[in-house]
């Protein structure tokens, strides 16, 4: 049979899979999601009691859950389960479908098992999460830019603090893992897809109903008890309480869904040769994280879902007039937090060695070394979540211990950063956007580290615990090291989602305003700390007047750069320069592959023979 009869035969058979599937999307998603929001909603003002305030949380929480069950419908994740069950499972016409087999630009807007095009819809989705904490971000600095300034007043202005800071770091999750775990690691370790394809999808789209619920909080009154969104003060909160808690469960069972994958995928579906000892270093950083998040993020499910049994059932895990107590909250919630750290850093930090390597011409420096980093710091991570405590009297005799892990914490921390330095060290490097993004990673993880380092001692953070200087320390991991991670990866592997390159010039215009508006605004964050200015505040002494407009003016040049950049993403797409299919000339395997990545990856599944840091010669760049 000739090539062009088989694919009029693929596309026809094509046409004829699908089923419902072929009428569903993001739209029918929504109208879904809506219309069993609003049947949740009437059904649990049958059976609430209206004259009560148990009503009105039993009722936001039936709404959420309405909206969950009737998304998954609209947007396709049931059909499959459904078909199952009744015996009619997916035939391969179905299944071609389901992967987006000449559906074009319409893949993206759907339930796509393709772990490409889950890759790329991470993508967006990473970008709405930090485009919409990024506008918060300015509000909350537009409030700040005076003392007495009145923007918003003090309620919003804690809205506005608890959703920028949900959203961030929802949105940091996902920034490397999301994309890149989905769309380059199964090429990676030689696989045609993820493990389990379906449950791919449903991750992305659980993630996009989580964050939906999220942004909803703002329209149902918001969160006005500010970024700890703790016991007893939650109690007191509004309807907006049950709509976050909603939120974090359902964006739990997206990370659980999404790390089980990853995991099951590296482990089982490796190809012949690709031992544990060459897998690349993103592997790495993607499956110590997804294995880190799959202990640390139920303790956060835990802690929501015993909220809502307080707000809906009168239960009292949290209120002490029952025999409850808040201290069970702060340690799950913290107990995570952690943790949740390292899941955002390990993947970066991946990607990082992994353009360090491609971009110096030179094999990862100890790689047993780098990995065995990692894996120490994902380890003691679970040990140190007390340190958050040491200002709030709980379990004073514990705060030596837990002093001394935090303070090991940075031995491996430093480790695997001296193999970055020296895997970069006299190496041949190609000066080009992703090594742009790599050196400020650099710099401002320096920075973040070591002032980490100050907090972790009882009596400077006693000090330094309710100030500013721990919100610019955090903003400096965050921020300064995760986001530029996230960048950098960004602009490595968008050649092999798109075939052109990243605009070269608009990538180092954008750094260039990123970089310095972050040392601008955090350095002066780091002066107001020092003077003594608390952190949450709406508004302030004249004495933290200066630092804070210079702190403002710092912010809005990061949203110039990080608008750049958007703007670089989108012309970059169609009109930026072709690239080919290996245009860093790397070796691992998604570079070995053709660009655009056929369905399945490999017509031919490949022989691994030695690790992808063997570069026998050094290029001139």
């Amino acid at each position: 049979m000739s090539t062009s009869t088989i694919e009029k035969t693929v596309h026809k058979g094509n046409a004829s899979g699908g089923g419902l599937a072929r009428r569903q999307n993001f739209l029918t998603g929504l109208v879904g999601g809506i219309i069993f929001a609003w049947l949740f909603w009437w059904i649990a003002r049958l059976v609430g009691d209206q004259s009560s305030r148990s009503f009105s949380d039993l009722t936001a929480t039936s709404v959420t859950l309405g909206w969950l069950f009737g998304f998954w419908l609209g947007i396709g994740a049931l059909n499959g389960p459904f078909r199952w069950l009744i015996g009619r499972d997916q035939t391969r016409e179905d299944q071609l479908y389901y992967a987006g087999e000449n559906l074009g630009v319409s893949r993206y807007w759907k339930f796509t098992t393709d772990h490409k095009v889950v890759g790329v819809q991470y993508i967006v989705m990473t970008m709405v999460l930090l485009g919409a904490g990024g506008i918060l971000a300015m509000a909350i600095r537009t409030n700040l830019i005076t003392p007495g300034n009145h923007f918003v007043n003090q309620q919003v202005y804690n809205s506005f603090i608890s959703m920028h800071g949900m959203l961030m770091i929802l949105g940091m999750i996902v920034a490397v893992a999301g994309p890149w775990a989905n769309f380059v690691v199964p090429i990676m370790v030689g696989a045609r897809d993820m493990a389990f394809p379906r449950l791919n999808a449903l991750s992305l789209w659980t993630l996009v109903a989580a964050a939906a619920l999220l942004l909803t909080t703002l329209a149902v009154g918001g969160l006005p008890v500010g970024w700890v969104i703790l016991a007893p003060i939650t109690n007191q909160a509004g309807v907006g309480m049950d709509f976050f808690a909603m939120a974090i469960v359902v964006f739990t069972v997206s990370t659980t869904v999404a790390g089980v994958n990853t995991l099951a995928t590296v482990v089982k579906m490796r190809t012949k040769g690709m031992t544990f000892t060459r897998l690349p270093i993103f592997v790495w950083g993607s499956i110590i994280a997804a294995a880190l998040g799959l202990y640390a993020f139920p303790y956060f499910l835990l802690a929501e879902v015993l909220q809502l049994m307080d707000r809906n059932f009168q239960t009292s895990f949290y209120v002490a007039s029952g025999g409850g107590t808040g201290w069970l909250q702060a340690n799950l919630f913290w107990m995570m937090g952690h943790p949740e750290v390292y899941v955002i850093l390990l993947p970066a930090v991946g990607a990082i060695f992994e353009i360090a390597a491609v971009m110096s011409r030179k094999p990862v420096f100890s790689y047993k070394t780098a990995v065995g980093g990692m894996v120490a710091l994902a380890g003691l991570s679970i040990l140190v979540w007390a340190h958050h405590m040491f200002t709030t009297g709980w379990a004073p005799t514990l705060g030596g211990p837990f002093m001394l892990t935090t303070e090991l914490i940075s031995i491996p921390t430093g480790i695997f950063f001296l193999v970055l330095i020296a895997t970069m060290w006299r190496g041949n490097v190609w000066f080009r956007l992703p090594t742009l993004w790599v050196y400020g990673f650099i710099f401002d993880f320096v920075i973040g580290g070591v002032t980490g380092i100050y907090l972790s001692d009882i009596p400077i953070d006693n000090q330094f615990h309710g100030t500013m200087f721990v919100t610019a320390h955090f903003h400096y991991v965050f921020a300064g090291s995760v986001l530029f991670g996230a960048v950098a990866a960004l602009a490595f592997w968008y050649p092999k989602v798109t075939g052109r390159f990243l605009n070269e010039t608009m990538g180092r215009i954008s750094f260039g305003l990123t970089f310095i508006g972050i040392q601008v605004t955090f350095i002066s964050m780091f002066l107001s700390g020092l003077k003594g200015m608390p952190r949450r505040y709406s508004s302030y002494s004249m004495l933290f007047e200066h630092t804070n407009f210079i702190t403002t003016i710092g912010g809005y040049t990061i949203m110039a750069g990080m608008l750049v950049l958007l703007a670089a993403v989108i012309t970059s797409w169609k009109h930026g320069e072709a690239s080919g299919p290996n245009p860093w000339h790397a070796n691992s395997l998604e570079w070995m592959v053709p660009t655009p990545v056929p369905l399945e990856n490999f017509d031919v599944l490949p022989v691994i023979t030695e690790d992808p840091y063997n570069f026998a010669e050094k290029v001139d760049h």
